[in-house]
């Protein structure tokens, strides 16, 4: 039965679970961070709601890619960097307004929802392991999944900073280290989607 595309039809099926599963718990979580972030003032919680809400995108339109042909899977995940690049620009835009206008972040508000967030995507990071080394649009979703886990430990250590200092610039400049990371993970998506483009054209 080799050549059946049975094997295929099962990693597609195992793909689509963990997509799944991941825009549930990014789309979720999406929404509770920006409550708690409009609540406690804080610009690190807005923009790791904003990157929940990037990551949501990311996870649906790999879901659509799934069993598709690799230039469709390579636009799928040059169209998720692109929207990395684009709510990261949303973010710095907010962080030179509270800048400007000021700001008083609610630490407690911060820890919590950061230890919950972590939690979250400390189990998406676990449910796409297993697919890092896969296509291009599964590597995406891996480093979406990495990095959020990255900026959640900086919103908790903002908010633990923010309430020693008793100032918000920690809010502001963890605020800041998100919204590159998100930046940075878009370019590097980007750049993976046109070098597969290239090595199948190559090849």
């Amino acid at each position: 039965m080799s050549g059946c595309g049975c094997e295929i039809e099962i990693g597609n099926r195992e793909e689509r679970r963990t997509l799944i599963a991941l825009f549930a718990i990014n789309g979720v979580m999406f929404l509770a961070e920006l409550g708690a972030g409009i609540v406690a003032d804080s610009t690190a919680l807005i923009a790791d709601s904003l990157d929940m809400l990037a990551d949501a995108s990311v996870y649906a339109i790999a879901l659509y890619a799934v069993g598709r042909s690799l230039r469709l899977k390579a636009s799928a995940a040059r169209v998720s960097g692109i929207l990395q690049i684009l709510l990261g620009a949303g973010v710095l835009f907010d962080i030179l307004r509270r800048t400007i206008t000021g700001s008083e972040p609610e630490p407690s508000f911060m820890i919590v929802v950061g230890l919950i967030a972590l939690a979250a995507n400390s189990a998406c990071l676990l449910l796409i392991h297993k697919h890092r080394h896969g296509e291009v649009h599964m590597r995406a979703s891996w480093i979406f999944s990495r990095n959020d886990v990255i900026a959640n430990a900086g919103v908790i250590a903002g908010g633990v900073l923010v309430s020693y200092l008793n100032s918000s610039w920690p809010d502001l400049v963890i605020g800041l280290m998100i919204a590159v990371i998100v930046v940075r993970g878009g370019i590097h998506i980007i750049k993976d989607a046109s070098m597969t483009m290239a090595n199948r054209v190559g090849g």
